[in-house]
């Protein structure tokens, strides 16, 4: 996979924020790419297989040509876990080896909690990398969003150990589109976004969330980016990140290996 060279502010803005969406029910995936398009804007996506709308599961062969697309288009890619895993709390060392306990639920499934060893969730963040290489013949990125954020020291050294870097989100990039929109209509969520986002902010919301009655894509993420961009914003993949910019160059260099 051809990494595109890192942004400078004389090549396109000094202002940049950086776009970046968790799977869901993919409800509003197509329209999400459309906008993403019509604005010319690179973003970065995290793979969990979670349940969909149709009833597959986002990383099934129907979604397959859409992940194509997305890969071909140039955006960046990292891992969210296979089963939608959030961390809860660290476990005591067996035989010298980290354990995790998680609360394991995607959409509309019954949670359930489950210990995994570093070695087994390394190997899930793996399974997610090898499942995209099958579906776009390109590498998974060097990166990695645990769901809900929820991360420990002894878990985020486990991941990169295998090579996986964590990335979470601004402040102000929590876009809320996981809220209920009773309590937090779309225009509350673009009026706040507008106010609060900063240059260099991450920005994260999902490819369809199941709770939400009035979807956030495209009634919120089409009048945010128009915003941002009257505002001098524009919007880069992770790759040009001045944080992650060094991992995906190390990445790059070892032939995009782990």
């Amino acid at each position: 996979m051809a990494l595109a060279p890192l942004m400078s502010g004389a090549q396109s803005c000094d202002k940049p924020v950086y776009l970046s969406f968790d799977t869901g029910h993919m409800g509003v995936a197509p329209l999400i790419a459309e906008t993403l398009k019509k604005f010319d804007a690179k973003a970065t996506f995290f793979l969990a297989n979670e349940p969909t709308l149709s009833g597959g599961t986002t990383l099934d062969e129907q979604w397959a040509p859409w992940w194509r697309e997305r890969a071909a288009e140039g955006h960046d890619f990292g891992a969210h876990t296979w089963e939608h895993d959030i961390w809860l709390e660290d476990l005591p060392d067996v035989d010298g080896k980290s354990r995790f306990k998680f609360r394991t639920v995607a959409g509309q499934q019954e949670p359930r909690i489950r210990e995994l060893s570093a070695e087994q969730y390394c190997e899930s963040l793996q399974h997610v990398a090898q499942r995209f290489q099958e579906m776009t013949g390109k590498p998974l990125g060097p990166i990695f969003r645990a769901p809900a954020g929820k991360t420990s020291k002894a878990l985020l050294a486990a991941a990169q150990r295998c090579g996986f870097h964590h990335v979470g989100w601004s402040a102000a990039g929590f876009l809320g589109d996981e809220l209920p929109s009773d309590r937090y209509p779309n225009a509350q969520l673009l009026d706040k976004a507008l106010r609060t986002i900063k240059p260099g902010d991450i920005l994260m919301a999902h490819l369809g969330i199941w709770s939400r009655q009035d979807p956030w894509a495209p009634a919120v993420l089409e009048p945010l980016l128009q915003g941002l961009k009257e505002r001098g914003f524009c919007f880069a993949p992770l790759r040009e990140h001045p944080r992650y910019a060094p991992v995906f160059r190390e990445w790059a260099a070892r032939g995009r290996k782990p």
